[in-house]
């Protein structure tokens, strides 16, 4: 029998995506796991080819013998659950901020909450594959990044290993983004009248996942200007990102970094060159797509990244640690 994983928060919109992804996986079998005022529910299943319910208890999770739980849920809730499942023998990946930063004083800088679960923060790989798969496999809990700081890191890490940015120019990252990265909840921001027909920005100079790119990429904060901006569109993310040269390059000279730093990388797809991605190539795939346009004569660059924020930025990332974590192929169950 495949192994069975349980997804903790599956009425959300990154819960359900995960639902969606793992009933077509060929190697596991998907347990909806009911928590708070559900959990006390009994085991059930929603007709034939509906997936199993299971009460989100430690209990529950060692009787099913739950290999992987995923957290699809605010970050104080995975603070308070994280502990319970690892202690049931599962292994996790949080899908929330919980334990992507590496201190409490970080979380707390940037979240403005205590963390609660500082040992776990300590030993929580961070889930960005492309970069971190060496701790994924063996790790017990697994932070999945943020949408943003994955279409930004994958973007800019190459460039600042290879040298190629003149980093006392600074990067301006302008990332766009679907209303479902706000997650279900209703709010009046994220409402039809409000979201129709408009454009804006939010979180502009302070938003949480700043942080997640400078930890992975290796910028100062002072290098580094982010603003978040919502989009009238359900899903998707595409970040637009200056920065000046540190040298004469071309357009072709930097997709040709890309393409070395990224040979055998299933899920990362480059542009030619003056090519662009858009959110309609990458909607309900777990791809990030990169172009970049360079003008040599004054240095000036641009790298356009794309994602789906529901799929590379949360669900499908995650089921790329799960793989790793289980010692199957990285990409079983997402292309």
């Amino acid at each position: 029998m495949p192994p069975l994983v349980g997804i903790v928060g599956y009425r959300g919109y990154s819960g359900a995506e995960l639902v969606r992804i793992l009933e077509r996986h060929p190697r596991v079998t998907p347990v909806l796991l009911e928590h708070r005022e559900e959990a006390t529910a009994a085991p059930r299943t929603l007709g034939k080819s509906g997936p199993r319910h299971a009460p989100c208890t430690p209990e529950a999770v060692l009787a099913e013998g739950i290999s992987v739980v995923f957290l699809a849920t605010p970050p104080d809730v995975s603070m308070e659950l994280a502990p319970a499942m690892l202690a049931a023998g599962a292994r996790v990946v949080d899908l929330s901020g919980a334990f992507r930063l590496r201190t409490p004083a970080a979380y707390s800088a940037w979240y403005h909450e205590t963390h609660t679960q500082p040992e776990l923060l300590a030993e929580a790989a961070y889930g960005l594959p492309e970069f971190c798969r060496e701790r994924i496999p063996a790790a017990r809990l697994v932070a999945n990044p943020g949408c943003y700081p994955t279409a930004a890191n994958l973007a800019i890490r190459p460039l600042l290993d290879a040298g190629v940015v003149d980093r006392a120019a600074g990067i301006v990252c302008d990332a766009k983004s679907g209303v479902s990265g706000a997650g279900r909840k209703p709010t009046l921001k994220t409402s039809f009248c409000e979201v129709a027909g408009n454009f804006s920005a939010y979180s502009v100079l302070d938003h949480r996942h700043v942080p997640e790119v400078l930890m992975i990429s290796g910028l100062e904060e002072r290098e580094f200007s982010f603003t978040a901006q919502l989009l009238p569109v359900d899903r998707g993310i595409l970040e637009t990102i200056y920065f000046r040269t540190a040298r004469p390059t071309s357009a072709e000279d930097l997709l040709a970094l890309y393409a070395e730093r990224y040979a055998g990388e299933t899920f990362i797809r480059l542009y030619p060159a003056g090519h662009l991605p858009d959110l309609h190539a990458v909607a309900h795939t777990n791809y990030c797509d990169i172009g970049v346009v360079v003008d040599t004569a004054t240095g000036r660059a641009v790298v356009v990244s794309a994602i789906d924020n529901l799929v590379k930025g949360a669900a499908g990332q995650a089921i790329q640690n799960m793989n790793l974590m289980l010692g199957y192929p990285e990409p079983e169950g997402l292309l």
